[in-house]
């Protein structure tokens, strides 16, 4: 008895708390939710409010609350509608500061786009434009121009002809891929390095793309060692194609052996066979003065005379997400003519921001590029931004330190190099650091940092000068206690 007793008392308990949740309407008829109204809409202030007073009846269901925490809570439940209201008309996918020293942050879109790249984009979104429209002639054209003539301007060697007389835009390097093994080898053979049959980010993998487009894949040499001679035995009259695939996120030392690309074009022009060049990152100008000689350049490819590249154009480009075919005309032009070419095709926003990114390297202003920005950004001049920082930021709940960091290239490019940086270190004697970058990514922008050692980091080599004000403020805001 004296349990059903208890029992009793607890369910009185809770019906009390449920009598003090004001009804909808009656909310609605308060001063502050007037006001609230008068701001926001009706239906947008409804829902959310709705939602809160579910919420609150969960909440006294569970029993997380008493008469005292519920009546605070309802005293500022017209404060909590608002937040509801804002939270319901928040974009899902929102602009970040990438403060993790990985320029082509694959999960966080890979390269940003210029300022002119962005213009364009809006200047070509806002109206109508010339998509597929001849100006001078006033008939039909085709969308590839509007890249096309530029790209043959950018990847023309000094005075010389162009070597790459043709191009298209698809969506992505693995569908430009994939379209050109589908028209060019569909029934035939490509010929494939071991060491090349790579799986990258996504479950992308070389075999299973050559299996899905009709073509056989005829692999040659060994994983770490492939002569010149392994691709000419392998030659015969059902050989399309011979494939040289970029490694992407891998790379391997030691007892390594594959011949040149140049090696490969004089192969492929003595047999007869053309050579595609998955050269993946296109990279227009060189990293060496990283001291990063393993990574090719899109450059290089068109120079020895590959007869088909292959190349994204939201890496190292620092363009749009796009696939990028160049070379040979008549290869081009039967991958062009293919029915999947309508289904791998890209928008006009992606043919403006290639435009525009590609402009930039026709006018040599590529440092108006935020990637070429970042990769040329001096360690010393990051480290003396982490110290403004840290100087306007370093308080007695939050230790901040600019400390030497590397920073990676990241998309699948020189998996193997690094980039002497900086980053402002923070910690605190509490909290532990996934705490920290919780509330980092509560920051409005969310700011994304990572862990080294124990220590939440924020690399500044993938932070635009421009936020540095930003940060400052953000950090010195944050709400700690409720991380």
């Amino acid at each position: 008895m004296k349990h059903s007793h208890s029992a009793t008392e607890h369910n009185d308990g809770y019906s009390s708390l449920y009598r003090q949740i004001p009804s909808l309407h009656d909310l609605l008829l308060t001063p502050r939710f007037a006001a609230l109204l008068e701001t926001e809409p009706r239906t947008a202030t409804i829902a959310a409010t709705r939602i809160v007073l579910s919420r609150l009846k969960q909440e006294i269901g569970e029993g997380r609350h008493t008469p005292a925490s519920l009546a605070s809570a309802l005293a500022c439940v017209h404060a909590t509608v608002a937040d509801q209201i804002a939270q319901a008309s928040r974009y899902s996918l929102r602009r970040v500061i990438n403060a993790t020293g990985v320029l082509l942050h694959t999960n966080l879109g890979r390269a940003p786009l210029s300022a002119s790249a962005l213009a364009h984009i809006l200047e070509t979104a806002c109206g109508y434009c010339n998509l597929e429209f001849d100006l001078d002639s006033g008939e039909r054209s085709r969308r590839d121009v509007h890249a096309e003539e530029l790209l043959l301007q950018v990847l023309r060697p000094q005075g010389k002809e162009i070597i790459a007389q043709s191009a298209l835009v698809v969506n992505n390097c693995a569908a430009a891929t994939f379209l050109a093994l589908n028209a060019l080898a569909e029934g035939g053979e490509v010929i494939v390095s071991r060491g090349e049959l790579v799986e990258i980010g996504g479950g992308f993998r070389i075999p299973e793309i050559l299996a899905k487009s009709g073509a056989i894949l005829r692999e040659v040499g060994t994983t770490n060692r492939t002569r010149l001679s392994d691709y000419e035995d392998a030659i015969s009259p059902a050989t399309r194609l011979i494939l040289r695939v970029h490694q992407s996120n891998f790379s391997m030392e030691g007892f390594i052996e594959k011949p040149a690309l140049n090696d490969l074009v004089s192969l492929g022009k003595r047999c007869e066979v053309p050579v595609f060049d998955d050269q993946g990152t296109g990279l227009i100008t060189s990293l060496e003065h990283h001291g990063i000689r393993s990574e090719p350049t899109l450059l290089h490819s068109v120079r020895v005379g590959a007869d088909l590249i292959a190349a994204s154009g939201d890496k190292l480009l620092g363009g749009p997400q796009c696939g990028i075919l160049t070379g040979r005309a008549d290869l081009v032009e039967r991958i062009r003519k293919h029915s999947l070419y309508r289904a791998f095709r890209v928008d006009k926003l992606t043919y403006a921001a290639l435009e525009a990114t590609l402009m930039e390297y026709a006018m040599d202003k590529s440092s108006a590029i935020p990637v070429q920005r970042m990769l040329h950004a001096s360690a010393e001049d990051i480290f003396r931004r982490c110290q403004w920082i840290c100087e306007q930021v370093s308080s007695d709940h939050l230790v901040a330190e600019a400390v030497p960091v590397q920073s990676v290239i990241g998309g699948g490019t020189a998996p193997t190099a690094r980039l002497q940086s900086a980053a402002v270190s923070l910690g605190h004697p509490t909290l532990p650091p996934l705490t920290l970058l919780l509330a980092l990514r509560r920051f409005e922008p969310p700011v994304i940092g990572r862990i080294h050692e124990g220590q939440v980091l924020l690399d500044l080599r993938t932070v635009e000068p421009e936020f540095d004000t930003t940060l400052v403020l953000l950090l010195r805001t944050i709400d700690l206690s409720q991380a």
